[in-house]
């Protein structure tokens, strides 16, 4: 018997992370393969949160690719989807800070994300 559940995953997100998703223009979430996220596929429900706060905003899962490095997964699913208002240089400065060379030595998730529209199931 297979559990078709979709499940919900409640992660925190930056302020700056959080209202690209919420407007629907960050398609692509970064994440370290963490092992509580190895379950994480298509159809499965993320809930951001704005740590700290009530604030959330919920995805849904699209696609989860994993690559080596951060690097990897910026030219392998394009700067634009994941943050369009920083080159990909930037980028990478802004995982790498977020993520130090240990955590990204586990591998690094693409995370393919659609904003889930209130009233709208």
């Amino acid at each position: 018997m297979t559990d078709t559940t979709a499940r919900v995953h409640e992660l925190n997100l930056y302020r700056r992370y959080f209202d690209l998703v919420a407007a629907g223009a960050k398609t692509i979430e970064v994440r370290v393969k963490y092992p509580h996220l190895e379950d994480l596929a298509a159809g499965n429900t993320i809930r951001f949160r704005i740590k700290g706060t009530d604030e959330t905003c919920d995805v849904r899962v699209l696609r989860v690719t994993e690559y080596e490095t951060f690097e990897a997964l910026l030219d392998g699913e394009g700067p634009a989807n994941v943050n369009p208002n920083a080159s990909r240089d930037e980028q990478l400065a802004n995982i790498r800070s977020i993520y130090g060379p240990e955590k990204e030595a586990l591998g690094a998730l693409a995370i393919e994300i659609k904003r889930v529209v209130p009233d709208q199931v």
